[in-house]
Formats: structure tokens, sequence, C-alpha cells
């Protein structure tokens, strides 16, 4: 019984040696399993980290590649603009020269045109002591003699023919006068009256003496005296030939303008409800100028031939506004900022359209440097244009107008003296003065001649200032410039010497007669309507 007890003993010791062998054993193959899996783990990870390196690698490279073929672009378009400069200046080199031929054809085209109407003259004297026909009429009108015509009241007035075509169905053989339409300007008035008419509102038989020789002789004598002077002032008059022929080449080219611009290409507009007659001519392309009638969405300026083709813009147009920045609103009225280079080709199109009703306007498509403010009247359709104007972004001399234009149907209601109260508000707000380009148009004078003297006068009206009012306070109140502050109280007589002295003198009748005559038909802008700010305060407040 020892014996056994002892073996099994033995046995259990055994079996609980191999059981704790296997149990480690166990133990060790869980341990080797799991490190054999984080193994694997850390491989996986290092492969992705490998990849992410290749890919980084890659990226760099490409990197590299773009930043030498942005170089190489950059250091190629420098280049082409180099060449680009270079071909320019050959261009206006050849330019010049050509203009120069030009100019001396012209030169020499005028002198045997002299010739032939000296000539022209005495046959036509001969022909009409024999009984001129219906082609010598035609003549002697193209010579632009100035005769009666008969005006749209029935009442004559002298005119000279400027332009002559055949009527519409009418052949172009047609020799008879009455077959043919006459440009007509009528002296002493704009040329915004100029008109094509028929032979039926002419008086043939009794032309006017023509007084075009003597003032053209009188503007080049003053020509020829002021050259002098300028000559004379110089010490050794080193340049004058060549101011002299600069002079000469920019009449040249103003005389060249004038008759290119002589005839209105476009004879009536509809823009939105309104079918408007043109004044002046606008450098349009010439298929768009050929017909009487050209059509012109009111809110992207976009100019068609057709009125079945803007028909079918206005069902794709989505603009109902000017484009730009609203910086004006009280209701009634808004106003936008448009900057030229940002929506050139809708300044572009304003400045067509505006050079209809304007006579001395040159500017077509050069609007990168200026900023346009288009006042809009807004109802259930959206905001219909009613005027505009415009200003350099940086401008030398301080003008805070450039180009302003209240086009024809919203003319006499205020809204030029308005236009003019925004540009000054933006003056005021610059904390500087400033003043309209000169010369200013006769409508623009007599709007701007208004808006000052109402502005002026209304400081006036405060009589705890009158005392201590000087022309340096007034303008820092309005932002006008000194001299159209004389200019205006001149105007108005109210500029007196007194004891060496030159003063303001105030007489209270006249003041309140001519503010209360005023204040019935002038409009100004609200300066609380108005949300614009200099640039460098909003780029302050944007900031912020």
């Amino acid at each position: 019984m020892v014996m056994v007890s002892v073996l099994r003993k033995k046995l259990m010791m055994k079996i609980r040696y191999y059981f704790d062998l296997w149990m480690n054993n166990a133990r060790m193959i869980n341990m080797v399993i799991a490190s054999s899996e984080k193994a694997i783990e850390l491989e996986v990870g290092l492969q992705q980290v490998e990849s992410e390196r290749d890919y980084v690698r890659k990226t760099q490279t490409e990197n590299a590649k773009l930043r030498m073929i942005l170089s190489l672009t950059i250091y190629f378009f420098k280049w082409k603009s180099k060449v680009a400069l270079s071909i320019l200046r050959d261009e206006r080199a050849k330019y010049e020269l050509q203009r120069h031929f030009i100019f001396n054809e012209l030169r020499r085209m005028r002198q045997s045109i002299v010739e032939a109407n000296v000539a022209e003259q005495g046959v036509l004297h001969e022909a009409k002591s024999r009984g001129s026909d219906a082609l010598e009429q035609i003549i002697h009108l193209r010579e632009k003699l100035q005769q009666m015509f008969r005006w749209k009241n029935g009442q004559m007035y002298p005119a000279e023919v400027i332009d002559i075509r055949v009527m519409k169905g009418k052949s172009a053989d047609e020799k008879r006068p009455e077959d043919h339409e006459y440009y007509v300007h009528y002296i002493h008035f704009d040329r915004r009256l100029d008109e094509w008419t028929t032979l039926d509102r002419i008086d043939v038989n009794s032309p006017v003496a023509s007084s075009h020789d003597n003032e053209a002789g009188d503007h080049s004598r003053h020509k020829k005296k002021r050259k002098i002077d300028d000559s004379g002032d110089s010490a050794a008059g080193h340049g004058a030939d060549s101011r002299d022929e600069k002079e000469t080449l920019l009449e040249a080219l103003e005389k060249e303008t004038e008759e290119i611009t002589k005839v209105k290409n476009i004879q009536c507009i509809v823009l939105g409800r309104y079918e408007i007659d043109t004044w002046y001519f606008s450098p349009y392309p010439d298929e768009y100028a050929g017909d009487e009638k050209m059509y012109i969405c009111e809110y992207c300026l976009k100019y068609m031939k057709k009125q079945r083709t803007l028909v079918n813009h206005s069902l794709q147009c989505h603009m109902r506004s000017p484009p730009g920045r609203k910086i004006y609103d009280d209701g009634a009225l808004t106003m936008f900022e448009i900057d030229g280079r940002e929506h050139k080709l809708y300044c572009q199109n304003l400045c067509l359209l505006s050079k209809l009703f304007l006579d001395h306007k040159t500017l077509y498509y050069d609007v990168d440097p200026f900023l346009f403010y288009a006042l809009c009247e807004v109802d259930a359709e959206g905001h219909h244009i009613v005027g505009y104007f415009s200003k350099e972004k940086h401008s030398q001399d301080n003008y805070n107008l450039a180009c302003i234009l209240t086009f024809p149907p919203y003319q006499r209601k205020g809204y030029g003296k308005f236009l003019i109260s925004i540009s000054y508000e933006l003056t005021k707000r610059e904390n500087t003065v400033g003043s309209p380009e000169k010369p200013l148009s006769d409508l623009g004078r007599i709007s701007y001649r208004s808006y000052w003297a109402y502005v002026i006068l209304s400081i006036f009206q405060d009589r705890s200032t009158l005392q201590t009012i000087t022309i340096d306070r007034i303008s820092k109140l309005t932002g006008i410039r000194h001299e159209d502050i004389l200019s205006t109280l001149h105007s108005l007589n109210m500029i007196k010497h007194w004891k060496g002295q030159h003063v303001i003198c105030v007489n209270r009748a006249v003041i309140d007669h001519f503010l209360h005559e005023s204040a019935k038909k002038i409009l100004l802008c609200r300066p609380e309507c108005l949300t614009w700010q200099p640039p460098e305060r909003s780029a302050k407040a944007a900031a912020k």
C-alpha cells in the first residue's frame, strides 16, 4: 500500500510537471502568435509609410516640374511682351509715317477740292445763265452753301447741307433732287438738331452768304497768333517747329474726326419702353449702324438690329440691374458703382450708348482706369438706368467727374443735379475737394451752375455763420473748388470790391427767392442712403 501511494504521488507529480510544461508552451505559443501579428501590423505600417513617402516624392517631383514650367511660362510671356512692345513701337513708327503721308494726301486733296469747287462754281454760274437742270441743282446743294430751311415748327432758318443720299426705294442712278435726302446742319444751333430732310423744306432760290470761310480764317489767324506767341516764349526758339508740326497734325486729326462724325449713323434707338431719337454719331459697328433704328437691352446694354432679336434676348437675359456694387438706395432710386476693369463689356456698351447723346465724348473702349456710377429707377420689373457719371480712379487734377449724362426720356426731372450731388458727396467722404473735367457741355454747364448756386446759397441761409463765412469754409462744407465757387458768386453778382478787398455781398431777398424757386425742381441725394466709403476706410472695416 505504501508503495502504491508513493508511485501515485510520483505519477501525479509527473502529470503536474508535464501539465505545467504544456501550459508554458501554450503561453509561449500565444506570445509568439501575438508577436507575429504585431510584426505583421508593423510591416504593413512600414509599407504604408513607404508608399506615402513615394507619393510625397512624386508630388515634390511634380511640383518641381510645375515650378519649372511656370518659370518658363513667365519667362516666355516676358519675352513675348518685350517682343510685342518692340512690334508696337515699330507699328507706332509705321503709323506715324502713314499718318504724315495721309495728312499730306489730305492737304493735297483739299487743295484739289478747292480748285475743283472754284472751277465748278464758274461752270454753275454759266449754267444758271442758261437754266440749270436737276443734276446741277444737286451739285449746287453739295457745295455746302447755306440755304434757308423750313424747320419742324414751320419757320425758316439758315442751314448748310452736310451730306446727300438717295431715298429708300429709289435707284442709285436717280438724278432728280426730289429723289434725294439732305442732311442739314442749322447755323448757330447745336449739332443735336441736325437731321435728314427732303427738298420741299429747302428754299433753293435764296442762298445765304456763308460765314464758314470767315470763321475758318479767324480761327486760323488765332491759331497762327498763338503759335507765334508760343514760339516767342522760348529763348532760342528750339522745338518751335516740332511743336507747330504737332499742332498741325492735331488740328488735321480733329478735322478728320469731325468729318467722320458729322453725320449721325443711327437715327433712333429703342431702350426699354422708350423710343429715343439720337443726337450725335457713335462708333457702333457698321453692320449695326446702317439701319434707322437700333434695339438695346436696358439691363445689359447689348445692342441688336432687329426687334425679334431683342425679344429673344430678353427671354435669356437674367440681368435686372447694372453689375457692380450697390452704393445708394432710397427705395425709388438706386445707384451702382461699376469698375471698368471688372465689367469691361458693360462699360464699353454704356460709353457707346452715351456717345449718341454727347458730342465731345472720346472714351469708348479703354474703360479700365474709370469707375462708372449708374443711377436707376426701381419698379417691380427691375432697375431701369436713367443716367450715369464716370470718374477716373486716380485723377492727378482731383477731378471728381469725367462724364455725366441723363438719358433724354428722364431729363428735366432733376436727375442731373442728383448725379452731381452724389459726385460731391463722394468727394466730401474722401475729405477733399473736386471739380468736373472741363470744358463742360452746354447742358452740363447749366446743371452745374444751378447746383453750385443752390448749394452755396443754402449755406448763406444760416444767419449765424454769415459774419465768419469764407471761401475756404464754403469749399470744406461743399467739396466745391475755390474757382468754381468764385465763378458762381460772380455770376450771381455777389462779389463786391469794398475797402481795397473783395467781399461776399449777401442779399437776403435774392437768396430766399432763388432757393424758393429752385426747391421746386431740384433733387439731391440723401447722404444717409449712401453706403459708399473711401477704399481706405472700406479696407479697414473689412479687416475689423
